[in-house]
């Protein structure tokens, strides 16, 4: 990234407001010269995995980081840790607030309080134009770390709209995501497929919220042998440099 220090007039973060018909990305404007602006993007990198070092998701993704940092140095990337995250309770103040919303009712003022840091979290996670997502499987699913996150923001005027006559949109819309999928064993035959329960869950609810640009690079099996380990390791980093080339 480049320095601040350099930047000859300003750096700001222009945010639209938030219409019915979808949630708007923020938008860093740096201006170099007084008669130019550069639009920069903003990546948002969520990193699921508590293995760090050891964990392949996060080494495939850091590759993908690399990569995608070389070719677009002024972009803006955050890094967001799951694993060191404190995310709210979805608890009863929460969930009446949620069912507040969903019947056209005003929330109490300790429903409020509950929903706003419910609606903080939702901010971090829409501000955002493009989006890498990196996660192991366990127990054929998703950790529970980021079921927690979804369980916060799959939420009625945030995520989603619903209608009686439309059913439900989604509102995160027009933006990619990339998302890493590491897994123990290998999952491509269809009786292999049927108890994967990481993938098309992520994908469903990802569509479900309004992406419709997912691009997904898988790393299996990565409890094989070691040299089937490395190759498929090596297949998977060369597909991540490949997909920030194309972000």
């Amino acid at each position: 990234m480049p320095s601040l220090a350099r930047f000859d007039l300003f750096c700001r973060l222009a945010a639209p407001p938030r219409t019915s018909g979808g949630v708007g990305g923020g938008r860093l404007f740096v201006s170099f010269q007084p008669e130019r602006e550069l639009i920069v993007a903003r990546l948002l990198y969520l990193e699921t995995s508590p293995r760090k070092e050891r964990s392949h998701s996060i080494a495939v993704a850091q590759a993908f980081l690399a990569a995608y940092q070389g070719l677009h140095p002024e972009d803006e990337i955050e890094t967001w840790d799951l694993w060191n995250t404190r995310l709210p309770e979805f608890d009863g103040l929460a969930i009446n607030a949620k069912y507040r919303i969903l019947h056209g009712q005003s929330h109490s003022a300790e429903e409020a309080a509950a929903w706003q840091v419910v609606v903080d979290v939702f901010r971090r996670f829409a501000n955002a134009d493009k989006y890498l997502l990196s996660l192991p499987m366990w127990n054929f699913g998703i950790p529970y770390k980021l079921k927690h996150f979804i369980d916060v923001i799959a939420q009625p005027g945030l995520t989603f709209h619903f209608s009686p006559e439309t059913g439900y949109q989604g509102l995160v819309t027009g933006r990619p995501i990339t998302v890493v999928y590491a897994r123990g064993g290998a999952y491509g035959s269809a009786e292999a497929a049927a108890i994967d329960f990481q993938k098309p869950y992520l994908e469903h609810f990802l569509r479900f919220i309004g992406f419709t640009d997912i691009r997904p690079i898988v790393v299996e099996p990565m409890l094989g042998a070691p040299d089937a380990v490395n190759t498929a390791k090596a297949a998977a980093i060369e597909a991540a440099q490949r997909e920030a080339e194309r972000m």
